[in-house]
């Protein structure tokens, strides 16, 4: 089932038309690439996502539920989460005091049914092979060494439908393919992720799907091996001649 369904979604801001018209749905536990040109309107359509902006025109239906004009805070309690392009992590705290701060921002019962929330920070740290730098200010890490942080606390957050910008963004090759491999545990978790990227290869090798947005309309869907090999896609990258 539809886990996410954007329909008709449209956004004006100054005059400026920003999102035109997009319609999409993500299916429960799939892996989706979200690409396009700078300017395309991807992260602009993730603001409107998880709550930051509101659409002009359209709607957002979460677990079958029209969420499009619930606050961001209301979309994070429901099981949406967002990891930001520029790195959402308090660098003067610690790795353990970074994950403690997400989990008890949860509600009461959600908190309670984690168990020993201690347990849950050490568990959360092993899982992304930072367990050894958790007395650690967050600040000091590498940037993939950032993200993998980032990502692990939402997960453990009890977030169900992933929000990634650009999640491998100025991140060493070697933090990539481990940024990929956490994005494939999430995906065997049965959770669903929409990804923001401009690195294709990266895109082809994490996602069931690839969605191209081109001066904010949906011009490709697909799978990645389809996607690549489309003629528009092509032209909106590298301006090959449509007539020839």
């Amino acid at each position: 089932m539809s886990i996410l369904a954007v329909t008709h979604l449209s956004l004006t801001l100054q005059d400026q038309h920003i999102l035109k018209n997009i319609s999409l749905s993500v299916e429960e536990g799939d892996v989706v690439g979200l690409i396009g040109p700078n300017g395309s309107g991807k992260t602009t359509l993730f603001n409107v996502l998880s709550g930051f902006l509101v659409p002009t025109h359209g709607s957002v239906h979460f677990r079958g539920q029209d969420i499009t004009g619930f606050s961001p805070s209301k979309r994070a309690h429901m099981g949406i989460g967002r990891v930001f392009q520029n790195f959402g992590i308090f660098r003067e705290m610690t790795l353990e005091e970074n994950v403690l701060v997400a989990l008890e921002a949860l509600p009461a019962e959600q908190r309670k049914a984690l168990g020993n929330l201690k347990e849950v920070v050490q568990g959360t740290l092993e899982m992304v092979g930072l367990s050894g730098h958790a007395k650690k200010k967050a600040g000091s890490l590498s940037g993939g060494q950032m993200r993998l942080l980032e990502i692990a606390r939402t997960l453990k957050s009890g977030k169900e439908l992933f929000l990634l910008d650009e999640p491998t963004a100025g991140v060493a090759p070697k933090m990539t393919h481990q940024v990929g491999d956490l994005i494939s545990e999430l995906k065997r978790d049965r959770k669903t992720v929409l990804i923001i990227e401009h690195d294709l290869p990266f895109i082809s090798r994490v996602c069931d799907r690839v969605i191209v947005l081109n001066v904010g309309e949906v011009v490709l869907d697909g799978k990645p091996s389809e996607v690549k090999q489309h003629r528009k896609l092509q032209e909106i990258y590298f301006g090959a001649d449509p007539t020839s």
